[in-house]
C-alpha cells in the first residue's frame, strides 16, 4: 500500500471504477486510479497454460462475450466449483492466446447500464497488465490482489500461491509495500507466508458458511466463518488483517460513544483491533438495491439512494478500508467524516 494518509478509511477501488465501467477492464482501473482511490482490488484466476487473469469468477460467461464467439461454443461444459455447480466457460479451459480475444461486459447489465454502454470496449487483462498500469500511475497506488479459489486451482495442477508469488517476484511487487493480498482460504495465504512473499495477508470472511480449504480438510469438522470471527486472536498469527461484509460490520455496531462525537462503535472492529488485525469492509455501493432499507429512496432499485449517509456511518465504525464501486463516491464521504485523531 502507499503511504497511508491522515484520512481513514483507505478507499479501495473495488474491481476498479466497477460501477461505472465493466468489472476488472482497462477502463474501470483507469478511471480508479484517476479519481483518487487509495488502490485497486483484481481478482486472480488463472487460464490453462498459467497465465494469471482478472476476472471475478473463473465461469466468465457474465463478464465477457464468450457466449457469443462460435469457436468457444464447444468450451461449454458445468463443474463444480467450491461445492457450488456451475454452467458456462471457465478460464481453466482456455489459454491466455485464446482469452486475450474477448471482450468484457457488465456483470448488471439492468441495474447498471451505463457501464453496459462499455461492453466490448476492452480486452481480459492480466495482473502484469494491472501493475504497469499501477506502476505508470502518476502516484502511488496501492494492490489489493484477491486470490480465487485456491483449493480448486490447486487440485487442477494450477497452485495460485506459487503462481502469484512467481509473477509477483517477476513484476517487481513481491516485497512492495504497497502490497495486500487476501483471500477466502487462509490456506494460500499461509502458503505465500511460507515463500516469503511481502506485504499484508487478509483473510476475508463470509457472512456465514464455511471457507472451501476447511471444508477439504476437515469436512463436517471444519470451523465456520462465524466461529473464526470469535477467535480473532488466533487468527493473529497467520494474518495481518481481517474482510468483513459492511452487513457484518454494521450488525456489530450496537452503541453511538459520547465521548467521541460522530464515531460509532463496533464490537468485531475493537476486537480486531485489540488482537492486531485491521479490518477491511465490502462493498460500498450507492443504489437502492444494497442499501438498508431506510435508505432506499423512491424509485427502481437501479436508482441510488441516501448512500452518502450509509457510507459516512460505515466509515465512522474505525475500520481500516473500505471497498467501493464507485471510488468517487467513497472518497467524498471521507472527506465529510474527516481525519481521523
Amino acid at each position: 500500500m502507499p503511504d497511508e494518509p491522515a484520512a481513514r478509511p483507505l478507499v479501495i477501488a473495488h474491481r476498479g471504477a466497477s460501477g461505472l465501467f465493466p468489472e476488472h477492464s482497462r477502463s474501470a482501473y483507469a478511471a480508479a486510479i484517476d479519481m483518487g482511490a487509495d488502490a485497486i482490488e483484481p481478482d486472480i484466476v488463472a487460464t490453462r497454460d498459467g497465465v494469471l487473469v482478472l476476472r471475478h469468477e473463473n465461469e466468465i460467461s457474465g463478464t465477457t462475450d464468450v457466449a457469443s464467439r462460435p469457436e468457444f461454443r464447444e468450451r461449454r461444459t458445468v463443474k463444480v466449483v467450491d461445492g457450488v455447480r456451475a454452467r458456462g466457460w471457465f478460464t481453466e479451459d482456455f489459454t491466455w492466446a485464446e482469452l486475450r480475444t474477448l471482450r468484457t461486459r457488465e456483470r448488471l447489465p439492468g441495474l447498471r447500464p451505463q457501464s453496459a454502454a462499455h461492453d466490448g470496449a476492452d480486452p481480459i487483462l492480466r495482473l502484469d497488465d494491472l501493475i504497469a498500469m499501477l506502476d505508470a500511475a502518476p502516484r502511488e497506488v496501492g494492490l489489493v490482489a484477491e486470490i480465487k479459489h485456491a483449493t480448486y486451482f490447486d487440485a487442477i495442477g494450477l497452485p495460485l500461491g506459487e503462481l502469484v508469488d512467481d509473477a509477483l517476484g517477476r513484476l517487481g511487487w513481491r516485497d512492495d509495500r504497497r502490497l495486500t493480498i487476501e483471500s477466502f482460504e487462509k490456506t494460500v495465504l499461509d502458503d505465500l507466508r511460507r515463500r516469503g512473499t511481502g506485504g499484508r495477508r487478509v483473510y476475508l470472511m463470509e457472512q456465514r458458511g464455511v471457507a472451501a480449504d476447511e471444508r477439504a480438510r476437515y469436512g463436517a469438522n471444519a470451523t465456520t466463518y462465524a466461529a473464526e470471527r470469535r477467535a480473532l486472536s488466533s487468527l493473529a498469527e497467520r494474518v495481518d488483517g481481517i474482510s468483513i461484509s459492511v452487513g457484518t460490520l454494521m450488525a456489530g455496531v450496537d452503541t453511538v460513544d459520547p465521548a467521541t462525537p460522530g464515531v460509532l462503535r463496533s464490537g468485531i472492529v475493537e476486537r480486531a483491533h485489540r488482537a492486531g488485525l485491521q479490518v477491511f469492509a465490502w462493498t460500498l455501493r450507492p443504489e437502492n438495491r444494497f442499501l438498508p432499507a431506510p435508505l432506499r429512496r423512491t424509485g427502481e432499485i437501479a436508482a441510488r439512494g441516501d448512500w452518502m449517509r450509509w457510507y459516512t456511518s460505515v466509515m465512522r465504525t474505525g475500520v481500516d478500508a473500505v471497498f467501493a464501486d464507485h471510488p468517487d463516491l467513497a472518497l467524498a464521504a471521507r472527506s465529510a467524516v474527516g481525519p481521523r485523531s
